[in-house]
């Protein structure tokens, strides 16, 4: 069935076209655009992350070396980096976030039972920041500093999988806790949060949701403590507490009790104490839920590492944009096929191979079926873990 493809065609036959164009006729994509359409955008950017090309020239010259092979490719129209550029820089990026989303839908289905070391039913979420610093004079429109500009990715990454459900691309002097207000939470879920989301006007919006929050208290809260539950202290626990806030603005803001839980991490040897809405959960497994949210960290550096999201192709805001939501996309495109192919290479794996494999005519199951493809088990164990899915 395969035969005469090339793999990168084949990946590309995950994505659902239809929901596509969709995407593109809700912003008018293709107003007044005749030659270079905005899938062929879309596959020279995705090309790009999964070749880890370094400008638009490197994509013109890699695509024009292949031209042969560029229909077989899906890409229709003749590649050349100031249609790219001017592609990037007027194309709404709105309609590659919405597909992105799409795309996200799909993997969050396929990882719904996905096991993440904590058995607890229910959706997890760990939410954070990221800030990808720019420069100045090329990056006006992205403020932070005097003397730098910088965006942050405020991203809601759902634990089983590592999906990111929710992304937000913001100017990088925009507080995080600001984006607590963006988030539509679903009831019954947790959101893991580290202390920099601390504000008990919006964790209280998040109660009264019915969903559930995780963070880490500052040092000099004022509470109350109203009843204390036994805990093992070999585990690491210090104390299992109901308390009421006792701060002049925090009693208004949040006036129901809380829970408060005091840990010993051994590794660290640091104590940390943790507040949460939920009194139903065992302590322990309260503190391995905020423990699990380094998978966020985890998270960025991975992206960082290996897409294309630090180096941008164009310099307006849109194309920044525009080349995030595609990275995502490629990002939760990959994870698709692993789940839907069964394959047992790590995200970063299978990205080393399609980058070598693109333009090979081959079946993708063959690319993945050789034995020098394993991943191997040095390196960072826990990036691995991660991704090893």
């Amino acid at each position: 069935m395969n035969t005469g493809r090339t793999v990168f065609s084949q990946v590309m036959d995950f994505l659902p076209l239809r929901d596509f164009r969709k995407c593109v006729a809700r912003y008018r994509g293709q107003y007044k655009m005749q030659k270079f359409s905005c899938l062929d955008q879309f596959f020279c950017m995705a090309f790009a992350q999964l070749t880890y090309r370094e400008s638009l020239r490197d994509i013109e010259a890699c695509l024009r070396a292949m031209r042969p092979k560029l229909y077989h490719m899906g890409i229709r129209a003749r590649v050349s980096r100031s249609t790219l550029a001017d592609a990037n820089e007027n194309r709404d990026w709105r309609m590659y976030a919405d597909f992105a989303q799409v795309l996200i839908a799909t993997a969050k289905r396929l990882y719904a039972d996905e096991d993440f070391g904590i058995e607890l039913e229910g959706a997890i979420y760990a939410f954070d920041s990221t800030t990808i610093d720019l420069c100045l004079s090329l990056f006006p429109w992205a403020r932070f500093r005097q003397t730098k500009s910088a965006i942050k990715l405020h991203t809601l990454l759902n634990l089983r999988g590592s999906i990111p459900e929710f992304i937000h691309i913001s100017e990088g002097r925009v507080h995080d806790v600001n984006i607590l207000d963006m988030l539509l939470t679903q009831p019954g879920s947790f959101y893991v949060m580290d202390r920099a989301y601390l504000d008990f006007a919006r964790l209280h919006a998040v109660h009264q949701s019915t969903a559930f929050f995780v963070t880490r208290a500052k040092r000099r809260l004022r509470f109350k403590r109203q009843y204390s539950r036994p805990v093992d202290k070999s585990t690491g626990l210090r104390c299992d507490q109901t308390i009421i806030l006792t701060g002049l603005d925090t009693a208004k803001e949040y006036p129901q009790p809380l829970r408060r839980i005091r840990y010993h991490d051994g590794d660290t040897h640091k104590t940390f104490a943790f507040l949460t809405n939920n009194f139903v959960l065992p302590s322990l497994i309260i503190a391995q839920l905020y423990k699990a949210r380094w998978l966020v960290e985890l998270f960025f550096k991975w992206i960082k590492q290996h897409l294309r999201i630090k180096a941008f192709y164009g310099t307006s805001e849109n194309a920044v944009k525009t080349q995030i939501w595609i990275a995502v996309s490629v990002y939760v495109l990959v994870a698709i096929v692993k789940k839907r192919l069964g394959l047992k290479q790590s995200l970063y794996t299978i990205l080393q191979i399609l980058s070598i494999t693109l333009f090979e005519k081959t079946p993708i199951l063959q690319a993945f079926s050789e034995e020098i493809y394993k991943t191997q088990t040095g390196g960072s164990c826990n990036q691995l873990m991660l991704f090893d899915l």
